[in-house]
C-alpha cells in the first residue's frame, strides 16, 4: 500500500527530523519495513528550512507554517493526495492533522485514518469549534486507530466498530532492556546504598505529583534509606522535595540507565478526561526494562497492566500509593509477559488497513 502520514514536526517538543522517535516514527518505519510505500509530511511551527529526503525507506518532507502562512504545506499534501494517490492518508500527532487527513481523503477520493495517542479534546477544552470539527472528522474518516481501548471507545462514538483498531504504544526498540543496576547508577552518579523510587516525565501539578512527594515522605519514616529520583521538566508552581535528586531533562539515550537504576518506577496521574485516556510511554519503557512499576489506576493504565493488577493503585489515595510502592521495593526484576513492539503494532495496523482496502475493492467490484 501507499501510505501518507500527516504530522507536526515536533510532537511532545521533540524534532522528528533531527532525532526520530516514538509512535510518529516507529509506526511508519515498521510499515515501510513490511513493504509499504511510506511518505511523512511534517509541518513545523518554527521557521525551519524545507526538508525533502528519503531515509530508512521513508520519504520525509517538512515545511514551515511561516512559509506563506502554511500554504506550502497545504500545497504539498494536496499534491501527495492528488498525484501519488495513496491508499491511505493518516492524520496523527494532534487534532489538526486528523481533520486535515479526513478532508483530503474526501476531496481526492482516498481512504483516511485518524490516529490518536491521547484524548485531544482534553487540550484547549475551551475551543469548542475545533472539537466539533474533530468529532465530525472522526465520524467521517474511513477508519480510526487509538493507543488503547478506552480512547478508541471515546473516539468511536457515532461510527461502526469494524473500522476501528487499537494500535498500542510500545517502547522504542533501542536501549530499553534490563541492564545492571549498579553500573547504571554509576553512570548517572546515583547512590548505590539507597532504594531508589523514580519518576520520569512532566513534573506537573495536573498529574498529582504532590501525592508522590507525600507518599515517599511518609515511607521514609519507616524506610530511611529511600531516595526519590526525578527527571523531566518542572512546572513553575511545583516545589521539589529538598532531599530529592532531580536529573533535569535527560537525553533519550540516558533514559534506559535511569529506569534500570530504580527499585520502583512510579507513574502518577489523576482521573480526568485527559488522564483516563493517557497511555504513558514511560510505563511501557519501565516494563520493558523489567523494573517494578506502580501506576495510578486509570482506564488506560489498568488496561496496560491488565495482567498485573497489583501494580496499580487508587488515584488520589496517598495511603494506597505508599502501600503500592512499599510492596514493590523489594520485588526485584518483574516479568511482564508479552510487551508490545512497534513491529507487532505496525503489523496489526497494516493487516487492518489492507483488509479494509480489500473489502472496499470487493464491494465496488
Amino acid at each position: 500500500m501507499k501510505l501518507v502520514f500527516l504530522s507536526k514536526r515536533r510532537p511532545m517538543g521533540r524534532d522528528l527530523i533531527a532525532s526520530p522517535y516514538g509512535r510518529f516514527f516507529n509506526l511508519p518505519l515498521e510499515l515501510a519495513r513490511q513493504g509499504h510505500e511510506v511518505h511523512i509530511a511534517l509541518l513545523s511551527y518554527r521557521q525551519d528550512r524545507p526538508v525533502d529526503l528519503t531515509v530508512d525507506g521513508i520519504h520525509w518532507t517538512s515545511d514551515s507554517i511561516y512559509s506563506r502562512f502554511g500554504f506550502s504545506y497545504l500545497s504539498r499534501v494536496r499534491q501527495l493526495a492528488d498525484q501519488l494517490r495513496p491508499d491511505w492518508i493518516v492524520g496523527c500527532s494532534d487534532t489538526y492533522f486528523g481533520i486535515l487527513a479526513q478532508k483530503l481523503g474526501k476531496k481526492y477520493g482516498r481512504n483516511s485514518i485518524i490516529d490518536a495517542y491521547d484524548n485531544y479534546e482534553g487540550y484547549l477544552s475551551w475551543c469548542k469549534p475545533l472539537h466539533a470539527m474533530w468529532r465530525a472528522s472522526l465520524r467521517r474518516a474511513t477508519a480510526i486507530s487509538a493507543a488503547g481501548p478506552a480512547l478508541l471507545e471515546l473516539m468511536s462514538q457515532g461510527r461502526p466498530s469494524d473500522s476501528a483498531i487499537v494500535a498500542s504504544m510500545a517502547p522504542d526498540p533501542v536501549g530499553f532492556v534490563p541492564l545492571p543496576k549498579g553500573e547504571c547508577r554509576s553512570e548517572l552518579n546515583l547512590p548505590q546504598d539507597k532504594q531508589l523510587i523514580g519518576y520520569a516525565g512532566g513534573i506537573f501539578p495536573s498529574r498529582g505529583i504532590d501525592l508522590l512527594f507525600r507518599a515517599v515522605a511518609d515511607l521514609k519514616l519507616t524506610r530511611p534509606d529511600l531516595q526519590l529520583v526525578l527527571s523531566g521538566r518542572v512546572h513553575s508552581s511545583v516545589e521539589l522535595p529538598k532531599d530529592a535528586i532531580w536529573l533535569g531533562y535527560l537525553p533519550d539515550d540516558r533514559m534506559p540507565m535511569l529506569l534500570n537504576s530504580l527499585d520502583v518506577a512510579a507513574v502518577v496521574n489523576k482521573r480526568s478526561a485527559f488522564g483516563d485516556h493517557s497511555y504513558p510511554i514511560k510505563l511501557y519503557e519501565a516494563m520493558s526494562c523489567s523494573v517494578p512499576v506502580v501506576a495510578s489506576r486509570t482506564p488506560a493504565t489498568e488496561w496496560i497492566l491488565r495482567n498485573h493488577p497489583k501494580h496499580t493503585v487508587t488515584p488520589g489515595d496517598i495511603n494506597d500509593l505508599a502501600r503500592g510502592i512499599d510492596a514493590m521495593l523489594d520485588k526485584g526484576r518483574v516479568d511482564y509477559d508479552a510487551i508490545p513492539t512497534w513491529g507487532s503494532v505496525a503489523e496489526s495496523l497494516g493487516m487492518f488497513l489492507t483488509r479494509l482496502s480489500q473489502n472496499q475493492r470487493d464491494d465496488s467490484g
